[in-house]
């Protein structure tokens, strides 16, 4: 995104508060791969999407440092819960201190592991599902939630233009294929509507309809 337009729009945009700031300023510093924290802009949405849905369930499939958990745990209802997944246990610790500092850690449940080992073994259904986890693995994800979203629920798909790499069939980056593969798939569900906003890296939002 063009860097005036990007400062345009924080600059319209509610603030990020204080412990969202800090957690991407040490994001940046502290980890590898410091561009996969979803940022203000995205957060912001996230954060106003869940309090239009008001959930009462939330999944999220990739945590990293818990910018997203964080703001998507804000839209939950007073007795609300969200489960969030990682691979990486060497992060848990860092993340579970933000959740305290954001004053949100009794509504976060955190788990540690493959998602594709966890979500069979999880029980309930959930309104709002984010997927942000290995790209390579999205369609996966994708077959073993759509079952446990309600009617009428949504899910929401980080990073589907993949640097604008979707549009190119040739790509070797298998990241970028695992991306292609879930768009490809995504377009031949008949249960479901969805749109892909070209906020940052692509967010698709998907809305089961039966």
């Amino acid at each position: 995104m063009d860097r005036e337009i990007e400062k345009f729009l924080k600059d319209h945009s509610t603030p990020e508060d204080p412990v969202l700031e800090d957690l991407y300023r040490q994001t940046y510093i502290r980890f590898v791969n410091p561009n996969m924290v979803c940022g203000h802009l995205q957060g912001k949405l996230l954060e106003i999407i869940s309090k239009m849905i008001s959930p009462s369930a939330i999944l999220e499939i990739g945590t990293f440092t818990g910018y997203s958990a964080i703001c998507l745990a804000r839209g939950l209802k007073a007795e609300g819960r969200l489960i969030t997944i990682d691979v990486n246990d060497e992060l848990s610790e860092f993340t579970s201190s933000y959740f305290q500092k954001a004053g949100i850690s009794e509504k976060i449940q955190q788990i540690t592991g493959r998602a594709q080992d966890i979500i069979p073994g999880l029980y309930q259904d959930f309104d709002l599902v984010y997927i942000d986890g290995d790209k390579r693995e999205y369609t996966e994800y994708y077959n073993l939630i759509i079952n446990k979203v309600k009617p009428g629920g949504f899910i929401i798909a980080d990073n589907v233009l993949w640097g604008g790499k979707v549009i190119d069939k040739k790509t070797r980056d298998v990241q970028a294929k695992g991306i292609i593969r879930f768009n490809e798939m995504i377009k031949r569900q008949k249960n479901i509507e969805n749109v892909i906003l070209p906020v940052r890296d692509g967010l698709m939002l998907i809305r089961k309809r039966f």
